[in-house]
């Protein structure tokens, strides 16, 4: 049985793999369980990591580098891809809020670490690395570390403490949601709050009563307003009408709007009455209304229409047919022509069947030719993401340039692409079944390679006389901000549970809390949330680590 025992013990290509597939494979299958209704899913597999490496199971160390980066990379990349439709539209509307309450987990954690300076017998440097190990944050640990050594101050106090706290820094942040699931949390706080990060349209019905509007055709209605509105029905004297650009409006004319929704009072004003009737609920039969027109959703599949404005289809001119919505991914836009189409997107079209079947025709509707990922497209922003990170960013006063590193760069252009890619032809979609497997794979490489190489001092370190200590801070710093910030939130009532989770796993810089949070929270708003907040944390973390040790050491 020599060839079994070789395959843990020899390091090589092979032995690495094999140990991390049986750490993924037990972690996976052991995070399926659940405990008082509460499992860790993929959180598990760091655990099993950690036994592992207790365990003495060794890998090669530079198998086990490549491995830990690359799924990082590609979890973090894949992340900000999934999320870059909703990105902007989050920052629009919650961006800034959101950081402000990220900021305010970070600098009370780090208040709270240099006041126990004073209290308990731990230098800065300790501090410092016992604080980066607490919030999961590495590169801030690097930059100290840099900092340190213009000082020729030894370092190894600060990376000890961080390797001590960072497991329990892992695990902490998902403890605090559970705490605050458990102690604060309502049950209309699970419910996704409406806005336009998730549904940014509103259908409405309307009389035209305004006389202003009376005798002009639809394109000098909506030239002469700012307002951003569709109209994709007309009903006139008990018929449908499908309205074009020269569709002259008359008194009385019985109209189905699709708007914003934060523009239904102005077209109330502008049509002159609002007919009280729930046009918005999630299954409608919009065929069922009229048996002379059709509404039908089409997919954007011709490759060459990709990052094309939709007022450059001249979609109503050519085809006589209406585009009233678009769907990306979870989101629903509003079809205005200077919406730039995505492949992959979802049209809503209204018009007589012949009209759309040609409308059908040019925009592609080849649904199969989507289950194909473009892994080219999704390798080349990988590239371009790790290219980013590496960039030295000097800033006056600090002692080392800082980077945005492995994971801040990836999600970065992943955001961009995601949100930005169409503009240069870029064909960026991906199913979502493709982005779950890219997601799940790299983070369980990540946490399976992390946990390894933390296992194998960890138990040693907990043991000294300083270790338990080092430990019990080290959850303190994790927990008590974020149960206190996410309290407060909770509190204002502005975000739901699965937003606050997202914003306070990003301020922590914690895929693996993330994760979580995904699997138990419905929706994709943590995750959206993460995205906003991770790159200014993160580097906010980095510049604090290294102003602690120029000032105070």
């Amino acid at each position: 049985m020599e060839w079994i025992d070789s395959l843990f013990t020899i390091h090589s290509a092979v032995q690495t793999l094999v140990v991390l597939a049986l750490i993924i494979s037990v972690g996976m299958a052991l995070g399926k369980l659940r405990i008082r209704g509460i499992s860790l899913g993929v959180a598990f597999v760091f655990f099993m990591g950690i036994v592992a490496g207790s365990l003495h199971f060794t890998a090669d160390e530079q198998m086990v580098s490549f491995a830990e980066t690359f799924g990082l990379s590609i979890f973090v990349y894949a992340l900000g891809l999934h999320v870059g439709p909703n990105f902007i539209g989050m920052m629009r509307h919650d961006g800034a809020s959101l950081n402000g309450w990220s900021m305010g987990v970070i600098l009370l954690g780090t208040v709270m670490a240099l006041s126990l300076c004073f209290v308990l017998p731990i230098s800065i440097p300790d501090m410092v690395g016992i604080l980066c190990g607490a919030t999961t944050n590495t590169p801030a640990l690097g930059a100290a570390q840099q900092a340190l050594a213009t000082q020729h101050i030894s370092s190894s106090g600060a990376a000890l403490g961080c390797a001590v706290t960072y497991p329990l820094g892992v695990v902490g942040v998902i403890f605090a949601m559970i705490l605050l699931r458990k102690l604060f949390v309502r049950k209309e706080d699970l419910q996704q709050c409406n806005s336009s990060a998730d549904d940014s349209t509103y259908v409405g019905q309307f009389i035209c009563v305004n006389p202003a509007i009376s005798g002009k055709t639809i394109a000098q209605i909506s030239q002469s307003t700012h307002r951003h509105f569709i109209i994709s029905r007309i009903w006139r004297d008990g018929k449908v009408i499908v309205p074009l650009a020269q569709t002259v409006m008359q008194h009385g004319d019985n109209v189905l709007v699709v708007t914003n929704r934060d523009e239904v009072a102005a077209m109330n004003i502008l049509f002159g009455e609002h007919v009280e009737k729930d046009w918005n609920r999630e299954k409608i039969d919009w065929n069922a209304i009229d048996s002379s027109v059709e509404s039908r959703v089409i997919v954007v599949t011709r490759s060459r229409l990709n990052g094309k404005t939709l007022g450059s289809l001249h979609m109503r001119e050519t085809y006589g047919v209406n585009v009233s919505r678009v769907m990306r991914g979870d989101i629903k836009l509003l079809a205005t022509d200077s919406l730039h189409l995505q492949y992959g997107d979802r049209v809503t079209i209204v018009g007589t069947p012949e009209d759309i079947n040609h409308a059908e025709a040019f925009l592609g509707n080849a649904v199969t030719g989507l289950n194909e990922p473009n892994l080219g497209a999704i390798f080349f922003g990988l590239l371009l993401g790790l290219a980013l990170g590496m960039i030295p960013i000097s800033i006056p006063g600090m002692s080392a340039p800082v980077k945005l590193g492995i994971a801040g760069g990836p999600i970065i252009m992943g955001i961009i692409i995601g949100s930005l890619g169409a503009r240069i032809h870029l064909i960026t979609y991906t199913t979502r079944s493709a982005s779950l497997m890219l997601r799940k794979m790299g983070l369980s490489l990540y946490l399976a390679c992390l946990g390894l190489v933390a296992g194998q001092d960890f138990l040693s370190t907990i043991i000294r006389p300083e270790g338990l200590m080092w430990v019990g801070i080290g959850l303190v710093l994790t927990m008590l901000p974020l149960l206190i910030v996410g309290a407060i939130a909770l509190k204002t009532h502005k975000f739901d549970f699965g937003t606050i989770c997202g914003l306070l796993c990003g301020a922590m810089a914690n895929p693996m809390a993330l994760s979580y949070a995904n699997d138990t929270i419905p929706g994709e708003r943590a995750a959206v949330a993460y995205t906003s907040v991770y790159p200014l944390g993160m580097f906010i973390r980095v510049i604090i680590a290294q102003v602690i040790i120029m000032f105070m050491v």
